[in-house]
């Protein structure tokens, strides 16, 4: 009598789920994520600064794990690499926005120059504060890329320029140092912005909204540009 042989089994079906590449994580697959860490990259830069700032820091203010910065930009340097090229020089080069008309009046360029940081300020509050911090101050993490090798060439001068243009016509105070104008443009602007919890509580000054601070800045300049 022949043995009946057990039924063969069938193979078991592949999961239609693709699997994962070694070392990805699996949030990786989160649609808008890396700019959510690039998100969180900045909030902890303006509030602790880049140098004090570690990757495990920007994981728990974007609520993930560490990895995935890893995987999404390697290392601490490649990250504020990215923040940089990503957000703050397409930030700041917005600034010329409005600014390259060759015909245009100075007093309409300087107007222009400060609604735009205005407009910037308003939608990126954290500029102010991790400008003074990175770029203003001596040892700032972003001073060389963004201030020496791609931002002083392309608005301070030509604005410095214009300026100097006007003054040689005798639309402006002859007083003036061209150069000097242009650091009292972001003296007007940035400065206060950056220094606002400070004067806000000292003169109990909360009523003061931007446009207001835009105002102010605009009739100072106003009064000491004519001639």
């Amino acid at each position: 009598m022949t043995t009946p042989k057990p039924a063969r089994r069938g193979r078991p079906r592949k999961s239609e789920t693709p699997k994962r590449a070694p070392g990805r994580p699996a949030a990786a697959d989160n649609p808008g994520l890396r700019e959510r860490l690039l998100d969180a990259a900045i909030a902890c830069y303006a509030r602790q600064g880049i140098a004090a700032t570690s990757l495990r820091a920007i994981a728990a203010e974007a609520g993930v794990n560490p990895a995935l910065l890893h995987y999404y930009f390697g290392d601490k340097e490649q990250l504020q690499q990215a923040v940089s090229n990503e957000r703050l020089l397409p930030l700041v080069l917005s600034l010329r926005d409005g600014l390259g008309d060759a015909n245009a009046d100075v007093f309409d360029l300087i107007g222009r120059f400060v609604a735009n940081i205005g407009r910037i300020i308003e939608t990126h509050p954290w500029l102010p504060s991790l400008w003074v911090r990175e770029v203003l101050c001596e040892g700032g993490a972003l001073r060389e890329t963004l201030l020496y090798d791609k931002i002083g060439p392309l608005l301070p001068r030509m604005l410095a320029a214009r300026f100097a243009q006007a003054q040689a016509e005798g639309r402006i105070n002859a007083d003036l140092d061209p150069r000097l104008l242009m650091v009292s443009l972001i003296g007007l602007t940035l400065f206060p912005a950056a220094s606002a919890p400070i004067w806000r509580h000292l003169f109990g000054a909360d009523d003061l909204e931007p446009a207001a601070q835009r105002r102010h800045a605009l009739a100072l300049l106003d009064r000491g540009l004519t001639p």
